[in-house]
């Protein structure tokens, strides 16, 4: 009994210290050269079932010994833990050994630096607040691998919004009392026949829209509307409000920066802004390092998010409702590819001709399905509304409570109208106008469109079908907006495909023009500069239809925001003189002396 008894304290004593009684090891199989098709498989030897399995993965539950879709390239660790108490652990890594699996590997260290000095939370950082998150009765809330919930306050959101509502009341809350003036420009009562530039007004803010309307609304509102419950649609249609301020400033600084050629092509935007607006200021030097680094992003941004990532989406969703695998996947590429050169080989004239047709036909086939379930639902719209304000206030702890689902709205906004982001004003700067306020006012009725009113709607079919939010859904981005329309919309698969189709299209078109001005801006103005980028982009349409993506798409998504961090510098430092251009361009149209022509 004494010996008995002395091997159980010694038994006791050992485990204290962490010498483990189980024995585990793991089993990759991994048939696909897609990404994320890899299958582990944890198998124990000791202890007493049933066992715990503790993952590195926050999603991943408690009692999963066999992960499916695990990244290649992907470190995990996994402690099993037994009835008893007895624990092993054990971390590799899934091997990556085709190219998509070696592509998104390697861009995998790249998010993470990112994520780690861009996008950190300073709030937290400095102990403002607790970012645990808890529910109703105060308890901790966990995530599905036993881990603490916790919330995050990125640095580049909390710089969108500031620099947002800045830019609001320092012009006035020119987002409300411009909306008059936008709409008349817009129908051209203020069009000017002598003036430089090479599109209207209206082919510019179709060409900028065409570039912001698209997968963000779609799939960015069901992200947003499924991990926050209906509240996170306030501060999406909040945000975009305030966006258009940012609009308006960055875009009147492209056209009033902006270069003519000889040739009477354009070159403007935060490149051309940052490096003359700076140098005006004695600040030449930082003006032109903001320029590079703004051009460097937004050229890695264009080949990542405005090609890869675009052509990825749209073929993934053609090739899901027509059942077509395999090879097919890259002859849509090849496809897609074929279309936006044909476009693009006539320069911005040639893309704004195709964007003011394709975008009017994309958000109009778009909006028709969304009023189609709204008019169905039109009884419980003010239900609706009610969820959306009620939620934004009183959010449910397990979405991370009121800061929670305000990120996640002011988030998924930015990432769908791109205001304060600067991109916007590269195809704005070519608008014929004598007067850059002028195409401040057309540019800020950008986020009124992609966020307030289409983000709004697709928010609204969610909200009434109860996709995501009470279904139990499992789908995620478009694939969950097109369970919800098919709910009430027969064929709504197909029609979503058309209109997602054309958003990726018109995307492209406008992304392949700003990264070809960023690397005209980098390396010379040059034709062979030009052409040289034009083809490298046709192949990453190519390859991004083609393979998965992963973490390129985690890359895409940060380097949008990341142009933030340039670009609002440039702002700030730029809007006391934009603040006197908006004043006197104020007096000339109540004077008359800028006159309406029609």
């Amino acid at each position: 009994m004494n010996k008995l008894f002395l091997s159980l304290i010694i038994f006791t004593f050992f485990s204290q210290l962490g010498f483990s009684q189980l024995k585990v090891s793991h089993n990759i199989t991994d048939d696909s050269s897609e990404i994320e098709t890899a299958v582990i498989d944890i198998n124990v030897e000791g202890g007493a079932a049933p066992y715990k399995y503790y993952w590195s993965e926050k999603n991943i539950d408690t009692s999963t010994k066999t992960v499916n879709n695990a990244k290649e390239g992907k470190e995990y660790s996994v402690r099993v833990e037994d009835a008893a108490g007895l624990t092993g652990e054990l971390a590799f890594e899934v091997p990556a050994e085709s190219i998509p699996e070696k592509m998104s590997a390697a861009f995998a260290p790249i998010v993470g630096f990112m994520d780690k000095y861009f996008f950190f939370d300073p709030f937290h950082g400095l102990g403002l607040y607790d970012n645990q998150v808890k529910d109703a009765n105060g308890e901790l809330v966990y995530n599905p691998n036993g881990t603490v919930k916790t919330i995050k306050l990125p640095f580049m959101v909390i710089w969108l919004i500031l620099g947002a509502v800045f830019f609001t009341i320092r012009f006035g809350f020119i987002n409300i009392r411009g909306i008059k003036h936008s709409l008349r420009l817009v129908r051209g009562k203020y069009d000017e026949a002598d003036a430089k530039g090479e599109v209207t007004h209206f082919q510019a803010l179709a060409t900028a829209v065409s570039g912001t309307v698209g997968l963000g609304n779609i799939a960015g509102v069901a992200v947003a509307i499924s991990a926050g419950g209906p509240g996170a649609t306030f501060w999406i249609i909040l945000a975009g409000l305030l966006g258009m301020s940012s609009k308006f400033i960055e875009c009147t600084l492209g056209v009033k920066y902006r270069t003519v050629a000889e040739d009477g092509s354009i070159s403007g935007g935060p490149m051309e802004y940052l490096k003359k607006g700076f140098a005006e200021k004695g600040l030449g030097g930082l003006g032109k390092g903001l320029s590079i680094l703004y051009a460097l992003i937004i050229m890695l941004a264009a080949f990542a998010a405005g090609s890869m990532f675009q052509a990825n989406q749209a073929t993934a969703q053609l090739a899901s409702v027509t059942g077509l695998e395999g090879n097919a996947k890259t002859y849509i590429g090849i496809g897609i590819a074929v279309l936006v050169g044909i476009v693009i080989v006539g320069g911005l004239k040639g893309i704004a001709k195709v964007t003011d047709k394709v975008v009017p036909s994309m958000a109009g086939l778009y909006i028709l399905m969304c009023l189609i379930v709204v008019i169905a639902n039109i009884t419980h719209l003010g239900d609706a509304f009610s969820q959306i304000i009620g939620g934004a206030f009183e959010a449910d702890a397990m979405y991370g409570g009121f800061l929670g689902v305000l990120v996640l709205g002011f988030q998924r906004a930015a990432f769908s109208n791109e205001a304060g982001l600067g991109s916007a004003s590269i195809a704005h700067s070519a608008a014929k106008t004598n007067h850059p306020v002028a195409e401040g006012f057309v540019a800020l009725l950008e986020p009124f469109i992609d966020t307030v009113v289409v983000c709004t709607l697709t928010a609204l079919v969610l909200i009434f079908t109860g996709t995501g939010i009470t279904d139990g859904a499992s789908e995620t981005g478009s694939a969950l907006t097109a369970v919800a329309f098919s709910k009430v919309i027969p064929y709504a698969d197909v029609l979503l495909t058309i209109a997602i189709f054309l958003f990726a299209f018109s995307t492209i078109l406008t992304w392949s023009y700003y990264g070809t001005k960023a690397a005209q801006s980098l390396f010379g103005q040059k034709k062979i500069v030009e052409a040289v980028f034009k083809i490298v982009f046709l192949l990453t349409v190519v390859l991004g239809a083609s393979i998965g993506l992963g973490a390129v798409i985690d890359f895409a998504d940060m380097m949008f925001l990341t142009l933030a961090i340039p670009n609002l510098i440039g702002l700030y430092m730029m809007s006391g003189g934009v603040a006197k251009d908006l004043k006197t361009y104020f007096a000339k149209v109540k004077s008359g002396e800028i006159p309406q022509t029609k």
